[in-house]
């Protein structure tokens, strides 16, 4: 049977983007860092890998796969939010979010969008 083992995303700067996406999640590279490749593991133990390769692409404004990282109730995910911004994360408009949403959707110092789900809802 397979499972996911790394989440890999397109980036112009690898070394930023590590830094970002390590004090996000609480990951740490899982070898040293190079200019084109860097993949970051748990700091605590097994999980999803976060893979970051150096890319020419553009970011996309609607991306077809995105991460959701879980928040557990309303209060936790805006503090999530507001640190993830404190970290170089930014607010994205989202026309296509309910009224009610219980997302907010954030895009990292590269562009590339994620959402911070509030999990007290389900």
């Amino acid at each position: 049977m397979l499972t996911v083992g790394s989440v890999v995303l397109g980036v112009s700067d690898v070394r930023r983007a590590a830094a970002f996406w390590g004090e996000a999640l609480g990951y740490v590279p899982r070898e040293e860092i190079e200019d084109d490749w860097a993949v970051l593991v748990p700091a605590a133990g097994h999980g999803v890998q976060v893979a970051l390769g150096r890319s020419v692409t553009p970011v996309q404004e609607r991306p077809r796969v995105h991460l959701d990282l879980y928040a557990g109730d309303a209060a936790d995910q805006a503090a999530e939010v507001e640190r993830l911004v404190g970290l170089g994360a930014r607010r994205v408009a989202w026309d296509l979010a309910p009224d009610d949403a219980d997302f907010v959707v954030l895009a990292d110092p590269e562009g590339n969008r994620f959402c911070v789900i509030d999990t007290g809802r389900h």
